[in-house]
C-alpha cells in the first residue's frame, strides 16, 4: 500500500481497494491510449487488457509515451506491458497485438471488463467497439480527434450527441444514430482544427496526453462511484 500512500491520503484506502478489483480494457496505445494506461496503472487498477496492432515508429516520438529511440521497431503492447509491470508488479495484464475488427469474435477480450476505453483511430473499429460494448452492457468511453489541435484546455467529456466542431465526432454522431445507439460518453475538443498540409494530422505532445489523462480520470471516478 505504500506505493499508493499519496493517493490514500487524499481519498482513503477504499479507493485503492475498489480499483484493485476492477478490470479495464484499452484499445489503442498511441498518443491518447498510452496516457490512459499510465494513469490507470499509477492509480492502482487491478487488471488491464491492452489491444494494439502497431509497432513503435520514429514519428511517434513527439507524443506517445512508449516511443523512445530505444523502443523504435518494438511492439507497442510489449513495451506497454513491461512499463506497466515495472510500475506495479502486482498488476494483472493481458495484451493482444491485433486490430479490433468486427465480426471476428473479439468480444471475449472485454466482455468481463468493468470499463472499456476506445482510443482507436479508425471509424469502423470505433463504431464496432462501441456497439458491441453497449450490446454486452459494458461501459465504454470513446476518444474523438486530438490531431491538429493546440489547446488542451478545450477538451470536454460529454455525450456524443452534444458535440460540435470535431470532424470525427460529426461522423460518429451520424453513424451511431444510424445504429440505434442513443448515448455514449466521449472526449472531444471544442477547438477548431488547425489547417495543415496533406492528409496526415499534425500533433503536439501536450494535447493527446491531456486527453488520455482526462479519460483515465473519468474512468477511475466512475468505477469508484459505482461502489459508493
Amino acid at each position: 500500500m505504500e506505493q499508493f500512500a499519496r493517493i490514500t491520503r487524499m481519498v482513503g484506502s477504499s479507493w485503492i481497494e475498489c480499483l484493485r478489483n476492477k478490470k479495464v480494457a484499452v484499445f489503442g496505445l498511441g498518443g491518447v491510449g498510452s496516457y490512459v494506461v499510465e494513469a490507470l496503472v499509477r492509480n492502482g487498477i487491478g487488471e488491464l487488457v491492452l489491444v494494439d496492432h502497431d509497432i513503435i515508429d520514429i514519428t511517434n516520438l513527439n507524443r506517445q509515451l512508449y516511443a523512445l529511440h530505444s523502443t523504435i521497431g518494438m511492439n507497442k503492447v510489449d513495451v506497454a506491458r513491461a512499463r506497466c509491470l515495472d510500475i506495479n508488479p502486482n498488476l494483472k495484464i493481458t495484451t493482444y497485438q491485433q486490430f479490433y475488427l468486427p465480426d471476428q469474435g473479439m468480444e471475449t477480450i472485454f466482455e468481463d471488463c468493468d470499463f472499456v476505453v476506445d482510443a482507436i483511430d479508425t471509424v469502423k473499429a470505433k463504431l464496432a467497439l462501441i456497439e458491441n460494448c453497449q450490446h454486452l452492457g459494458v461501459r465504454v468511453i470513446s476518444s474523438m480527434g486530438t490531431g491538429n489541435k493546440l489547446d488542451p484546455s478545450r477538451f470536454e467529456i460529454t455525450d456524443i450527441y452534444k458535440t460540435s466542431v470535431c470532424p470525427l465526432a460529426r461522423v460518429m454522431r451520424r453513424e451511431l444514430k444510424n445504429r440505434g445507439i442513443k448515448k455514449c460518453p466521449i472526449l472531444y475538443s471544442t477547438e477548431s482544427p488547425q489547417e495543415v498540409d496533406g492528409s496526415t494530422p499534425g500533433s503536439v505532445s501536450f494535447v493527446p496526453s491531456v486527453a488520455g489523462l482526462m479519460i483515465a480520470g473519468y474512468v477511475i471516478k466512475e468505477l469508484v462511484k459505482e461502489e459508493e
